[in-house]
């Protein structure tokens, strides 16, 4: 114990004071914010999503480099290589998961929100589900949050045409992802996750370029480009 707790004060994760020859360990601001539990943006599930299924999948990620495709047979010892079809099967799972995916929205949820001024949309669909399948409910803007990354060009172009369609005349559609650079160079979080992607899915990160091509194919015309501080968020209008 004495030498994780010396190793989280060495990553700024608590502080020691000594005081009548004890050692006091305490969290950190950090630490409180972050990484306790009962924080608003505590990402507590998301280092547990990762510490119990992302990082004892690495070990596989040499076999989805070299085969092309996603190794979730090997990862979730199942017959099925759709993720998402093995997540929904198990209500574990599927809790563990989205609570994951909700966590990060209370630290840049706000940014993402403010980028385009969204008044002038009265209905929002935030899309979920099996949007591939389902049909769309009426909206003025539709959001795809984090979502068309985890799918080839063709999907995405199955997807974005299903949500030009849905679109009334001047309805946008609202993408948040990471973006990778034009020059393929970084950002760094942008290639992680795209690795990630491969290991996971059938998709994944895309340059602007390729979401422009992506958005004009299925109709959109006016396309604009917003940069958060992890996220980009594109608006195409119809």
């Amino acid at each position: 114990m004495q030498r994780l707790l010396e190793a989280c004060v060495g990553l700024k994760l608590l502080t020691l004071e000594s005081k009548d020859g004890k050692d006091l360990y305490q969290n950190t601001d950090f630490t409180n914010l972050y990484l306790a539990k009962s924080s608003p943006k505590s990402q507590y599930y998301s280092m547990k999503f990762y510490s119990e299924v992302v990082y004892p999948s690495m070990q596989y990620l040499p076999d989805a480099v070299r085969k092309g495709k996603n190794q979730i047979p090997s990862i979730f010892g199942s017959a099925s290589n759709k993720t998402f079809e093995i997540i929904y099967r198990s209500k574990e799972k599927l809790q563990t998961f989205s609570n994951f995916m909700n966590e990060l929205w209370p630290v840049v949820g706000r940014e993402v929100l403010s980028a385009f001024d969204l008044s002038q949309f009265p209905l929002i669909c935030d899309l979920g589900g099996d949007f591939f399948k389902d049909p769309f409910p009426e909206a003025d803007l539709y959001i795809l949050a984090r979502i068309l990354h985890d799918w080839s060009d063709e999907r995405c172009s199955q997807l974005l045409h299903k949500v030009y369609q849905a679109c009334k005349p001047g309805g946008c559609v609202v993408i948040v992802e990471v973006l990778l650079d034009e020059d393929r160079r970084g950002p760094l979080a942008a290639h992680i996750y795209s690795l990630l992607m491969l290991l996971y899915t059938e998709g994944k990160e895309r340059s602007t370029t390729e979401f422009n091509v992506l958005l004009c194919k299925a109709g959109f015309q006016e396309v604009e480009l917003k940069k958060g501080s992890l996220f980009h968020i594109i608006l195409g209008r119809k």
